[in-house]
């Protein structure tokens, strides 16, 4: 069978893994111990983006002085590789989808807004990076999520243009990167979440178990 659809793109972060309760934990603590009170609705405020955007977008609003934005980033980060290693798991759907997918032969990536070591760490753990013919952080952007730089670069390690590649996401700021890229993007939003912003993606699924060779076409 033919396809329009020549690859598909995964993100990580709540997509693959279940990791925006971790990556909660993890701001919350880091954010306690240099003095501030976080919520885990200001924690869902930057949902998607890059660290050192998340750190910085709060440095903006509290300016504090004490500690370096290098210094909350690694607290952070070393807090998340933690959690991967005790708490991490699978979404429901990813490994049917991952292995529907090689077995059709279609080109598989994973293109995150999280540093190289915490993919790194976080596929390990999960025993799925020999799904993956590209991995690619968006660390190594000029920016990340919504800019569509880190799906775009993907595109081109995949040697394949973008509208040939299918996104699946999470967040706004995700989907919005793959439809800035001109990607068809399919949505698998928080479960028991129904966000009116993901009207504007391809397909909105509720796991990646309703996902279907259909979505191809």
């Amino acid at each position: 069978m033919d396809y329009s659809i020549e690859a598909v793109i995964y993100d990580m972060d709540g997509l693959i893994i279940d990791s925006e309760p971790l990556w909660k934990i993890a701001e919350i603590d880091s954010f306690k111990e240099i003095g501030y009170d976080f919520t885990i609705e200001m924690c869902a405020l930057t949902t998607g983006m890059r660290i050192d955007e998340v750190v910085n977008y709060w440095w903006k609003q509290f300016k504090w002085d004490k500690y370096s934005q290098k210094q909350v980033i690694d607290s952070i980060q070393n807090k998340m590789i933690h959690l991967i290693n005790t708490k991490g798991k699978l979404l429901p759907g990813v490994l049917k989808t991952l292995n529907l997918l090689k077995k059709m032969d279609i080109p598989l990536a994973l293109a995150s807004s999280s540093s190289m070591s915490l993919i790194n760490e976080t596929i390990d753990s999960l025993n799925i990076r020999s799904f993956f013919k590209v991995i690619h952080s968006a660390e190594k952007e000029k920016a990340g999520k919504p800019d569509p730089s880190v799906f775009l670069t993907t595109a081109k390690m995949l040697k394949l243009k973008p509208e040939k590649c299918l996104v699946f996401e999470d967040s706004k700021v995700g989907m919005m990167a793959g439809l800035n890229a001109n990607m068809r993007t399919i949505l698998v939003p928080e479960i028991n979440t129904h966000p009116k912003w993901g009207q504007k993606s391809y397909k909105i699924l509720n796991s990646l178990n309703e996902f279907s060779l259909n979505h191809l076409k």
